[in-house]
C-alpha cells in the first residue's frame, strides 16, 4: 500500500450494457465525471462506446438503479452525489476497488463488518442448523488446506463469512456479501497472511467462530468474529477503528 491506493481490475462484464455501465461507472467513481455532471448526449457516447442507444440507455437505467445518475427532463443525465450512491451494491463496491481504494475505505468497510458480522455470528449460533455447521466446516478446511497467498484461500475466507451470515437466518445480514468480499480481497491484496505465525492467527480466530456456533455459544461467536475482524484492520494498516465502540476486550486479544 506504499501508494497509498489498492487496485483490484474488475473483469470484463458478460453483456455490452453492463460493460458499458461499469465504464461510465468507474469514470464517475475516479472523478472523471464529478459530481453535478451532465453526461455528453447519446450520440456522443454511443458512439464512443460503439453500442446501440437501446444498449446504452439499459447501462444508464443500471446506473441510476445504483444511485450514481439521475435524468431530469429538458437537463438530461446528470452525476448524483456521493451520498446517493448504493454502497452496499457489488458492482458499486467493485468500481470502486477497481478504480484504487485507500486506508480510509478500509476502515469504512470495517466499521459496517464490525457493525453487522459479530450480531450475524450471535444470531448463527442461536440459529444455525446441521447443513450451516457443516458448511462452515468445509470453509475453514479450505482455509486450512491452501496457501495463504492463494485466491483459494481468499474464497474460502469470503465463503466461510458469508456462511455465517447465511446462518443468522436473517437475510439482511446476507445482503451484506459484497461489502465483506470487497473488504477480504483487498485486505489479502494489502497483506496476506503469510507469516506462520500470522496464518495460524488467522485460523484460530476463524476456528473459533465455527466451534461457537456449532456450539450454540452466541457471545463467543460474536467475540471471535469481533476479533477476526480487528486482526484484519491491524494487519493491513486500515483507518483506526476506536475498538471502544465494539467489544474492547475481544478487540483486544486479536493480536496475542
Amino acid at each position: 500500500m506504499n501508494s497509498g491506493l489498492v487496485i483490484i481490475p474488475t473483469p470484463r462484464a458478460h453483456s455490452n450494457h453492463a460493460e458499458v455501465a461499469r465504464s461510465i461507472g468507474v469514470d464517475i467513481i475516479a472523478g472523471r465525471y464529478p459530481e453535478g455532471t451532465r453526461l455528453p448526449g447519446d450520440a456522443e457516447l454511443t458512439s464512443t462506446f460503439g453500442v446501440s442507444r437501446p444498449v446504452l440507455r439499459e447501462s444508464i437505467k443500471t446506473l441510476v438503479a445504483k444511485g450514481l445518475l439521475t435524468t431530469k427532463a429538458r437537463v438530461g443525465t446528470v452525476v448524483r452525489g456521493r451520498n446517493a450512491w448504493n454502497m452496499f451494491d457489488a458492482d458499486v463496491l467493485a468500481w470502486h476497488l477497481d478504480v484504487g481504494i485507500d486506508k480510509q475505505f478500509l476502515g469504512d468497510l470495517a466499521e459496517i463488518r464490525l457493525a453487522i458480522e459479530p450480531r450475524a455470528a450471535a444470531l448463527a449460533a442461536l440459529r444455525r442448523t446441521e447443513a450451516d455447521i457443516a458448511e462452515l466446516r468445509r470453509c475453514i478446511e479450505i482455509m486450512r488446506r491452501e496457501p495463504s497467498d492463494s485466491d483459494a484461500f481468499t474464497d474460502g475466507d469470503l465463503a466461510l463469512h458469508i456462511a455465517v451470515a447465511s446462518a443468522s437466518g436473517n437475510p439482511f445480514m446476507r445482503s451484506v456479501d459484497g461489502v465483506i468480499e470487497a473488504a477480504l480481497r483487498a485486505s489479502f491484496v494489502v497483506s496476506a497472511p503469510v507469516d506462520p505465525a500470522d496464518r495460524e492467527l488467522v485460523l484460530s480466530w476463524h476456528q473459533r467462530i465455527v466451534d461457537a456456533i456449532a456450539d450454540g455459544q452466541a457471545d463467543e461467536a460474536a467475540a471471535a468474529m469481533t476479533a477476526a475482524i480487528f486482526h484484519g484492520i491491524r494487519r493491513h494498516g486500515a483507518a483506526v477503528v476506536d475498538p471502544a465502540l465494539y467489544d474492547p476486550s475481544a478487540a483486544g486479544k486479536s493480536d496475542t
